[in-house]
């Protein structure tokens, strides 16, 4: 549904209702322990009052806001959360965690860990490719101790960095669409900027602050210790792998043809180009890749269909609270969103006269803190500068190095408007404050080093 009516509050007052209500949401759910998916709507509801929603279109946004988010989330997060219950009550998780030691090292596993979700997160979107590593994450957490931050920022920053610099990721896709790009040459220079990006405000930092706030390893993905007997002796190092890059391979796939569809390799519009990229979207990758493993995991080794039924089913209990929780940020987000709150920070911002690679920084910067959204802020941002660099005389090079300007603003200060928040925050089972502390600066990290790499890379073109 559309949300539309005249906004006549000012930018200075629809500001200070933004950060009112951020105030009020970390406040209730710090100082007054309010349940988070409660808080969320109580300070959704408040915003839309507070900006002069019409009350005929409260809830039909909030209702909007949430099915929203959760179409995007809930199938990623529930498939994945099956798949993982069975790569870890199978064992594969363990054995994947010993070859990997085994291979790597132990004081290297953190490392492996990261450059794995790099690999996997060039295709795969951020929250789909986080719960697939997860029982992989987890697994090696507890062969190593020391807490799960050392281990599962590095993993979570890799998808995060993909995912925001690099293509077919939807943001920066948007955004070479808008500025006349040329993507090809994103994805080198993104991968140029999103690699060391991730080496020092993922890894090195997940290193150190896991010396200073140790998060226990959760059983959410493995329904409670002890359920390894569940499905026998585990699959080997190779079948688990396996089982990880089918997804890879299927979203590739569709990758592969839109990209053939534009280049007019392909008739994109022809029936077989069409099937073949359903099955190349990421949930149905999953649910192919869910029926895969319980087939390899189970069936093939005379698994009880009842006891296969049991483990994917207890796998769904534990996430609900994290779909729901995830889902309301994004109903918090959209409030913010249609209310006039990010166009006033951007109005603001656009008429300072600045260079057009820090405005479009700045701008999507504020549209991230506003909001929530990367993509939207991405793409939003990308739009606003659109005049200036398609007016310009900027180098291919330069063109680019906006478009990763842009991105980086995207990513910064990620906090409880951000779906993205919740998802890391839920499965990891930290409190609000411990997030704040670790997700939320590891993202600003992400945002700033990024945007100082872009700034290279258009000074250079």
């Amino acid at each position: 549904m559309e949300i539309t009516f005249e906004q006549t509050l000012g930018p200075g007052a629809l500001l200070g209702i933004a950060a009112g209500a951020v105030a009020v949401l970390l406040l209730l759910i710090i100082r007054f322990k309010v349940h988070a998916f409660l808080a969320l709507i109580l300070v959704s509801l408040g915003t839309a009052f507070a900006t002069g929603y019409p009350a005929a279109q409260i809830i039909p946004a909030l209702t909007t806001g949430l099915g929203t988010t959760l179409g995007t989330v809930a199938l990623l997060v529930a498939l994945g959360a099956m798949l993982g219950r069975l790569v870890e009550v199978s064992g594969g998780a363990q054995v994947l965690t010993d070859a990997l030691i085994a291979r790597f090292g132990e004081k290297r596993a953190p490392l492996a860990l990261g450059v794995a979700s790099l690999v996997f997160g060039f295709p795969i979107f951020f929250d789909a490719g986080l719960v697939v590593m997860l029982p992989i994450v987890f697994a090696v957490a507890r062969r190593m101790g020391g807490g799960l931050l050392r281990y599962g920022l590095p993993a979570a920053g890799a998808f995060s960095v993909m995912h925001v610099f690099v293509p077919p990721h939807p943001g920066p896709v948007a955004a070479s669409g808008l500025l006349e790009a040329q993507v090809g040459l994103v994805v080198v220079l993104g991968l140029l900027v999103a690699v060391p990006t991730w080496f020092v405000t993922c890894y090195l930092f997940g290193l150190w602050v896991g010396k200073r706030i140790e998060v226990p390893v959760p059983d959410v993905l493995s329904g409670g210790p002890k359920q390894e007997e569940a499905l026998g002796k585990p699959p080997s190092a190779g079948t688990v792998v396996g089982l990880l890059l089918l997804p890879l391979a299927l979203i590739f796939l569709e990758t592969g043809l839109n990209t053939a569809a534009t280049a007019g390799w392909v008739d994109g519009e022809t029936t077989w180009v069409a099937v073949l990229r359903v099955f190349g979207s990421t949930p149905v990758a999953l649910l192919i890749t869910l029926l895969v493993a319980m087939y390899v995991l189970g069936v093939r080794r005379g698994v009880a269909g009842e006891t296969l039924d049991k483990l994917v089913d207890g796998a769904l209990g534990p996430v609900c609270a994290i779909i729901l929780i995830t889902g309301a940020g994004g109903m918090f987000g959209f409030v913010l969103r249609t209310s006039g709150i990010g166009d006033a920070l951007a109005d603001t911002l656009a008429g300072l006269g600045i260079p057009v690679i820090l405005a479009g920084f700045l701008i999507a910067s504020a549209l991230r803190i506003a909001q929530g959204s990367a993509t939207v802020a991405l793409t939003t941002a990308a739009t606003l500068v659109q005049p200036v660099v398609l007016d310009g005389s900027y180098s291919p090079v330069q063109v680019a190095a906006v478009v990763l300007a842009l991105a980086a603003g995207s990513v910064v200060a990620s906090h409880v408007n951000d779906s993205g928040f919740w998802l890391v925050g839920r499965f990891f089972e930290m409190d609000v404050r411990t997030t704040l502390k670790t997700w939320t600066v590891m993202e600003t990290t992400i945002g700033v080093m990024g945007f100082g790499l872009a700034c290279v890379v258009y000074v250079v073109g």
